[in-house]
């Protein structure tokens, strides 16, 4: 089985391929602009203290982040949406990995804008063990310093290249997004690991985060 890097980077020259040049330059500077203005400095990093939230699932059951905690580890995921299919691999990779997840007595949800309602019909074929929390305008990824809101020229681009509207998608009816991340947040609420990254054609393989899980668990051994 190909690893989660190795398929994202199948997709990076796929679609490397399918874009003109003049839309790509936009989407590069895009990223480019994550970088230099701040945003991706803002998130929170390994040491800080993860923000506390209780959102709806999937199911619409209400999901603390607090009542997890009181159980052991939490491992958050933020991702865009069942639209970028470099989080739906990402998903999919944290779906074959959760079982070795919860054997360290760890818990993991994944976080996104999108409303259940919109992800319906992805999800209907690729139901995920864990939940997914919907976080309507991203003021959770915002309170993880992830939130950011997507510049006219390339919300123009989604509609009139990808006919993707964002604001129709999200379940706060805006273009809201969080940068994809992931954390491992130890039972005290201190965040152990903090995977950031402004290119979201880039996610932290699974095996990553459970070496982060493991290296929680042997400091706590001791």
């Amino acid at each position: 089985m190909s690893t989660l890097a190795e398929r994202l980077s199948g997709l990076r020259e796929k679609y490397g391929k399918m874009l003109k040049p003049e839309l790509a330059e936009k989407m590069e500077r895009h990223i480019e602009e994550l970088r230099r203005d701040g945003t991706v400095a803002r998130a929170l990093k390994a040491g800080d203290r993860a923000p506390a939230f209780t959102l709806r699932d999937q199911h619409g059951t209400e999901i603390s982040s607090t009542g997890l905690l009181a159980r052991g580890p939490l491992v958050v995921s933020f991702y865009r949406g069942t639209w970028c299919p470099y989080c739906n691999e990402e998903v999919n990779a944290l779906a074959s990995a959760y079982d070795r997840i919860r054997a360290t007595s760890a818990e993991l949800v994944t976080i996104t804008p999108q409303s259940t309602e919109n992800a319906q019909a992805y999800l209907s074929e690729h139901p995920v063990p864990f939940a997914i929390l919907v976080d309507p305008d991203a003021k959770v990824a915002e309170s993880f310093g992830l939130a950011y809101t997507f510049p006219e020229y390339l919300s123009n681009l989604y509609k009139t290249v990808f006919s993707n509207d964002l604001a129709a998608v999200n379940a706060g009816k805006t273009w809201r997004l969080p940068i994809p991340a992931r954390f491992v947040i130890a039972p005290n609420g201190i965040i152990a690991d903090a995977q950031v990254d402004a290119d979201y054609r880039f996610r932290p393989d699974p095996a990553d985060t459970l070496a982060a899980l493991e290296r929680l668990h042997a400091a706590a051994s001791h």
